[in-house]
């Protein structure tokens, strides 16, 4: 699939555009609605008219931030307008939300000049806790937050100019601690004098540059005094110099800083560069000089960019986020050169810090330690939110802006619980499976979904992608879905190239169903089966997982993987469940695919497979056995079964917390727990929620999905001789892939004898 169409879907399919407006309070009664307009609403609009800093209180106000825009400037597209930039804008709230949990409403505005943008940001302060400016062209963005940081009583911040500064800041604070080399001596030369340049330039300064070693170029030279093509604002560079072009200032310079345009830069500008030199080319998406010239024309050099396929990303994520993290929490009336300096000196002291592996494992599996090709931390590294924002709330504090003071190490524990597991889980597991990849067998490789779920499989290094079926037919489909097969292998069972596989599978199908109906014949007619051909690819050991149902009915999909690969001897009872995903909790529901009206012997496997699934995976479970009765409130078997179900697991796993039966409201409610059952195992919400049959469980996970908004990862298959997993009928290219990763830490732990305990939620 093209990028370009890779793009536009992503953003058209569903509910258009990226972002959503929910209620944080419950809306489910009149009461509830009495409560949240009128008449309860007037209470808080009293106390806000008293005092507006009670806005703060009882409003989203201190969690929410103006992203706010002309269009004028919008990176790599120009003057596209403010309609064309909105997508862009969402974006920026995207990133807001998913690094630092901070709201955003995005505002594209058709503004005549800087006075109109002016104007329109005066009258919103009462909304937002904050104003990020957003590819406004410059000198009119230098004008706009001048402006708007004196008149306004909240932060306004322009993220194009300080982020990068910010960001290439700590870079630059580490690059020169590697070649030993005081900022304070160094020549710095940039190619770019716009907003990001200047702003830059003046970062530098504050760490400790000195002016006159600083030389600025535009598209029409050096910036010297006496110039004429210059604004004010790179005015204040100007330097008394004979050199007029860029070739001429990088000769002997320290410390190139490219704000400009692709190749601007060739080897003989940087070979004349002095020794160790540091090269910051960070125009995107070609930079202005590429990182493997660099390194043919000065191999000791330091290489940056704001490239994600290459090594010191200078990527704004790292900064705005978390700066404004910090600025919000204690209410501040700015962002401050202190507030933005402690963000920079954050960075730099946490990419000095040993790198936990869940980190490495996100960019490849390569360990990361500090060095030329580590100058700052990675976007994934949820460490920057827990460095930065308490920095920057420091900073915020000590210099007077601050309304509100936090305690530190308090702010610390809030913040990290504002990353939630349930958030972070999918990555956690993806970077799990990429640590030791395996071979995914796919038998339903005609299929479109299935084909696209390939593209992520491979790009995200969770595995090599096994399709099986017709060769021509699946290239067809991906040629139709414009899905690249490189690194995508493909077995068809009906090719001559595959017959003595064929022949040797059917012998051990065979061989395992002799005495269970099939004979010979009927073994070789099913090993053209692209489902059982799949299955025996991972039973003979030709390949590690199998991935199957994506376009069958569950049963369909799972019969031939227990015939031709069968439960575990051990453990002989296969169960299936789903991780429900929230925004800060994740829940395990069993059984919802595979046992229809278990036994009490049989639920009390199912409980137990699940707990060490959990256990396996990092969560600590509590276990609730769910039923309509709580703890023998009512006498029919039905309950009884439940109730008999959890003697037995409490005396085969003393080690396990679990109880019930119980009904879900009671599993789900702190208080009534303890309030009312105090004699209840469980004093904490249940994590994991085993239903009394399979009517139960499986409508309870489609009910959260489709009703509470919880994404369903699954199913997950217990109990299989190897790692099988059968998917939802229709599920999507992404949950293929999800599931894929989930499948190959399946394949890992079995290897090791099981993961390590915590080693993916807890990490």
């Amino acid at each position: 699939m093209s990028p370009r169409t890779d793009a536009l879907r992503y953003h058209s399919e569903g509910r258009p555009g990226k972002i959503e407006v929910v209620p944080t309070k419950p809306t489910h009664t009149q009461r509830d609605l009495s409560l949240a307009y009128t008449p309860g609403v007037a209470e808080p609009c009293r106390e806000i008219a008293r005092s507006a800093e009670e806005s703060y209180r009882y409003t989203a106000r201190g969690n929410l931030v103006a992203v706010v825009t002309d269009g004028s400037a919008v990176l790599g597209l120009g003057d596209i307008g403010p309609e064309a930039s909105k997508p862009v804008m969402e974006g920026k709230g995207v990133l807001f939300k998913r690094f630092a949990d901070i709201d955003v409403f995005d505002l594209e505005l058709d503004a005549g000049g800087a006075e109109d943008v002016i104007r329109f940001c005066e009258m919103l302060e009462p909304t937002v806790g904050g104003i990020n400016l957003e590819d406004i062209r410059a000198p009119r963005s230098f004008r706009v937050e001048r402006e708007l940081r004196e008149r306004l009583d909240i932060p306004v911040f322009h993220d194009d100019q300080h982020g990068t500064a910010i960001i290439s800041g700590a870079a630059l604070v580490n690059a020169l601690h590697l070649v030993d080399k005081s900022i304070e001596d160094v020549k710095i030369v940039f190619s770019g004098a716009g907003g990001a340049a200047v702003a830059t330039a003046e970062h530098y300064l504050r760490l400790g540059a000195r002016r006159e070693n600083i030389t600025m170029a535009d598209s029409a030279g050096v910036v010297y005094e006496g110039r004429e093509q210059m604004d004010p604002y790179k005015g204040q560079f100007a330097r008394d110099t004979e050199m007029r072009t860029l070739a001429e200032a990088m000769e002997g310079a320290d410390v190139f800083v490219g704000l400009s345009v692709g190749d601007v830069v060739d080897r003989e500008m940087v070979a004349a560069m002095s020794e160790r030199p540091i090269v910051f080319a960070m125009a995107n998406p070609v930079p202005e000089i590429m990182p493997e010239d660099v390194e043919e024309a000065a191999p000791d050099a330091i290489v940056a960019t704001g490239r994600s396929d290459y090594p010191n990303q200078v990527n704004n994520v790292l900064g705005f986020p978390f700066i404004f993290r910090g600025a919000l929490d204690v209410r501040a009336r700015a962002i401050n050169d202190e507030m933005m300096m402690a963000a920079t000196r954050a960075l730099a002291k946490l990419a000095r810090e040993d790198v936990p592996e869940a980190v490495a494992a996100a960019y490849g599996g390569e360990r990361l330690h500090f060095g030329p090709d580590y100058l700052i931390p990675k976007p994934f590294d949820t460490r920057v939110l827990l460095s930065v924002a308490p920095a920057v709330a420091r900073a915020g504090m000590e210099t007077g802006v601050a309304r509100r003071e936090v305690d530190l190490e308090q702010y610390r524990a809030e913040l990290e619980a504002r990353l939630g597991p349930g958030r972070e889980f999918m990555r956690r597991i993806i970077n799990q499976a990429g640590r030791s990849p395996k071979r995914i067998v796919l038998p339903e490789g005609e299929c479109e979904r299935v084909v696209r779920a390939t593209t992520v499989i491979r790009d995200e290094g969770i595995g090599t992608p096994v399709l099986v079926g017709r060769q021509e037919k699946i290239r067809e489909v991906a040629e139709r879905e414009e899905v690249d097969l490189r690194g995508v292998e493909i077995q068809d069972p009906e090719s001559p190239e595959t017959r003595d596989r064929r022949e040797r599978y059917a012998g051990r199908f065979w061989e395992a169903r002799q005495r269970k109906g099939i004979t010979r014949a009927e073994a070789r007619a099913r090993m053209r089966d692209p489902m059982y051909f799949g299955a025996m690819l991972v039973e003979s050991g030709d390949a590690d997982t199998l991935l199957t149902g994506a376009d069958q009915y569950y049963p369909d999909a799972l019969r031939p993987s227990l015939q031709a690969i069968g439960p575990e001897v051990e453990t002989p009872r296969v169960a299936g469940l789903y991780l429900m995903v929230f925004s800060d909790e994740l829940y395990i529901v069993a059984d919802a695919t595979v046992n229809p009206d278990p036994t009490a012997e049989e639920l009390s496997e199912i409980a137990i497979v699940c707990a060490e699934f959990a256990v396996r995976f990092g969560v600590e479970p509590r276990v609730a056995m769910l039923s309509f009765s709580d703890f023998g409130s009512s006498r029919h078997p039905a309950a009884r079964k439940v109730r008999e179900a959890v003697s037995m697991v409490k005396e085969r796993r003393p080690d396990l917390t679990v109880d019930g039966e119980m009904q879900a409201d009671t599993a789900m409610n702190a208080e009534t727990l303890r309030q009312v059952y105090p004699f209840a195992d469980l004093d904490e919400p249940a994590n994991v929620l085993v239903f009394p049959n399979l009517d139960a469980a499986n409508s309870a996970y489609k009910l959260l999905a489709d009703l509470g908004g919880a994404e369903a990862i699954g199913p997950v298959l217990l109990g299989m001789a190897e790692p099988v997993h059968v998917l939802q009928r229709g599920a999507s290219a992404a949950e293929i892939a999800h599931l894929a990763a989930i499948s190959v830490v399946d394949a890992q732990a079995r290897e090791k004898g099981g993961l390590d305990d915590g080693e993916l939620i807890a990490e």
